[in-house]
């Protein structure tokens, strides 16, 4: 939500001890990490759609979860504030972790305030939006401008966590706001908080959206949207044909609205209508700039043609949408004797951690009609109940065909169609769809992935192991990659990247052999996996050819993969989104001494992924 100022303390002060000893309560397996693995990220669900903990969508009827549930101060500091509730949760950022500098342009958030509450915090702890900064003390409540850039930098090496709650705002909430202060603007004479101590009362009440997104979006809420993006624009000479053409396109949908309104017949005009419109917007709009340094055409997919409809056969809104196309979708016959009528050779991208997949990943996923879930699967997958880590014991991530029940199968096929989405946001129409995927974890789950997805591709891809080691040691250092940060029975650094079979054997060795092992073991398994693989489910490609010519390794993969390729490739990549530090050639000889010590107790391994890597591109 814009504000006219960055930030807005409300009249509001709760007692943050009590919310520490009551988040305290849910133990370490609980946080999740943040959707787009940001490092140092981590987030626990309190609202939820359908109360779902690990539902991580926008869309759909906001509920409390069970931790909210099992949280009386928690749901008394909400009650207080007196707002409807949307998506709300806990946000953790260990310490010297950051927020890294963005502005929230999408749907949600146009009509929607981000409500911070303090729990766990240092003085060393700055907000900045804007042109403004502030240190929110432990228990106070403030709203900032989310359209405006910001970020979060945690300068302790302490962890830091936030209530965050999302709202459409009420009657109540407005009037905390309006006599809010606002720091660096307006400090009323005499402004303090209102203390609220806790009560003791097991469930206060609290209203929740059941609402939020449209099935059509009518004519009106589109003009208000368009019209406010328009307002933010540049001065840019294109700016009035963009205002003429916008205008039509806004008489169009005025025009359909009026002959279905929400009516499913109706689908196919709004969608070409909409796809005729961005069109053109992608060809004469390009280089207008939002106030805010957003670009104007991605803004208006975000905020408006991405939500404009739902892709369904029938009206309803938000998570409904997606929820009865995704019922009707029959399940995959395991007897090979019939195509999997969903998931068209989904591809999995598999190799050691820090093997450059994320880079590889995040330019694949640029081709045309291919879905993504956007991000790693993570919680994706453990976040399936009888798929999480603690269920398992904590053994490994390794999953093989016994994980593979029908009841399992069917829920993570399901958890998967409704978070993917093309290269340009929108979710699948026509099935069945391409996907694309990866995850590290996904190394050791080969056989699973087979039985879940029946025609599953896998891309093996190879890797100098040295730099392989390096960037693991710099991923455990950096305490970025932390996984199971309170691994029962783990002593040393936090565990870090993936859990391997027998890692209770590497307690108390030294950061170079705990990470050896790592590769070795996770290489060594996917190896034999890909292996006993039938022919043609397995393609290959070294990260050396393609850094050194990325057009032409990708033209490659995408033949073999069956992948329609339409956009040009520049020959020098963009940094993937889990840098660690910026490559450089024989960056690796900064741990030289480190990895030369365990080389030789890899040899066996190290022939093996070789003689695999050479063998499958020469087929």
């Amino acid at each position: 939500m814009k504000l006219p100022v960055p930030f807005i303390q409300l009249p509001l002060q709760f007692d943050a001890e009590v919310l520490a000893r009551e988040i305290a309560a849910f133990g370490e397996d609980a946080w999740h990490e943040h959707p787009q693995k940001y490092p140092g990220n981590l987030w626990l669900p309190l609202i939820a759609a359908n109360g779902d903990p690990d539902n991580e969508s926008f869309a759909g009827a906001m509920r409390p979860t069970p931790y909210l549930l099992q949280s009386p101060y928690l749901m008394q500091v909400l009650s207080r504030i007196g707002a409807v509730w949307g998506r709300t949760r806990l946000m953790k950022l260990t310490g010297q972790a950051e927020v890294s500098p963005h502005f929230d342009v999408n749907y949600y958030w146009r009509a929607r305030a981000r409500v911070h509450v303090p729990i766990v915090t240092k003085p060393t702890v700055r907000f900045i939006c804007g042109e403004g900064e502030v240190n929110m003390g432990p228990g106070e409540c403030w709203i900032f401008d989310t359209w405006r850039q910001h970020q979060v930098i945690n300068g302790s090496d302490d962890e830091r966590i936030h209530l965050v709650a999302d709202t459409v705002g009420s009657d109540e909430f407005g009037e905390l706001v309006r006599d809010g202060q606002m720091p660096g603007n307006h400090v009323p004479e005499g402004w303090r908080a209102e203390v609220v101590a806790p009560t003791g009362e097991l469930h206060s009440a609290l209203r929740y959206e059941s609402v939020n997104l449209p099935a059509v979006m009518t004519p009106w809420e589109m003009r208000e949207h368009i019209s406010f993006l328009l307002h933010e624009v540049r001065p840019h000479p294109q700016l009035e044909p963009v205002k003429q053409v916008t205008s039509r396109f806004l008489a169009a949908w005025q025009a359909l609205w009026s002959e279905y309104g929400a009516d499913p017949a109706g689908l196919p005009a709004y969608r070409k209508a909409l796809n005729s419109y961005e069109q053109w917007l992608k060809g004469s709009a390009a280089s207008l700039q939002l106030i805010n340094d957003s670009s104007l055409v991605v803004a208006l997919r975000l905020m408006v043609l991405s939500v404009a409809i739902g892709d369904t056969s029938h009206a309803s809104s938000g998570d409904e949408l997606r929820q009865s196309a995704i019922s009707a979708i029959p399940r995959p016959r395991m007897d090979g004797t019939d195509r999997d009528p969903v998931y068209d050779r989904p591809v999995f991208i598999v190799s050691s951690p820090r093997s450059g997949s994320t880079l590889l990943f995040e330019t694949l996923a640029r081709a045309s009609g291919l879905y993504t879930i956007g991000r790693e699967s993570h919680s994706l997958i453990e976040g399936t109940p009888g798929l999480g880590a603690s269920e398992l014991g904590y053994d490994s991530n390794r999953l093989d065909v016994s994980a593979a029940t029908p009841t399992l199968v069917e829920a993570l096929r399901r958890r998967f169609l409704a978070d993917l989405h093309d290269r340009d946001g929108k979710a699948p129409g026509q099935r069945p769809l391409r996907m694309l995927e990866k995850t590290p974890k996904n190394a050791l789950r080969i056989p699973f992935l087979a039985k879940v997805f029946p025609e599953a591709r896998f891309i093996y891809l190879h890797r100098d192991p040295r730099e392989t080691l390096s960037s693991m040691i710099e991923a455990w250092q950096s305490g970025g990659f932390r996984t199971y940060p309170n691994l029962p029975g783990w002593t040393g650094l936090p565990w870090s990247l993936l859990l391997v079979p027998g890692w209770r054997d590497l307690i108390g060795r030294p950061l170079p052999e705990i990470v050896a092992a790592q590769w070795n073991t996770t290489t060594r398994i996917l190896l034999d996996d890909l292996d006993a693989l039938p022919p043609g489910r397995c393609h290959v490609a070294r990260y050396d050819a393609f850094l050194a010519d990325p057009a032409a390794e990708v033209a490659r993969l995408c033949g073999e993969l069956g992948f329609d390729w339409d956009r040009p490739l520049d020959s020098a990549l963009p940094l993937s989104r889990y840098t660690v530090t910026e490559p450089a050639p024989d960056k690796w000889r900064r741990h030289e001494d480190l990895i030369n010590r365990v080389l030789p107790g890899l040899q066996v391994t190290l022939d093996h992924a070789e003689r695999f890597a050479a063998a499958a591109r020469a087929r």
